[in-house]
């Protein structure tokens, strides 16, 4: 069963956008939108969940900045 086509509408800057994405001139619209959004289709339970863990944790403000790990380290 052939699946369904739509028509979404974008802004011309949006489309001028998607095609520095294009790897190849056949590449489709689609195609570029499906390499976005699938990373975000296969985050699994766990990823998920660690994911908002680390959200808790960054707003009751434990994190550690760029500059206290490169001091820590030794790289300054």
């Amino acid at each position: 069963m052939p699946q369904k086509e739509t028509t979404i509408r974008v802004s011309r800057e949006l489309v001028n956008a998607l095609q520095k994405f294009k790897v190849e001139p056949t590449d489709s619209y689609e195609d570029i939108i499906w390499d976005f959004i699938e990373p975000f289709l296969e985050l699994n339970e766990e990823t998920k969940k660690d994911i908002a863990q680390s959200l808790e944790e960054i707003k009751r403000g434990e994190v550690v900045s760029h500059e206290e790990i490169k001091a820590e380290l030794g790289l300054n």
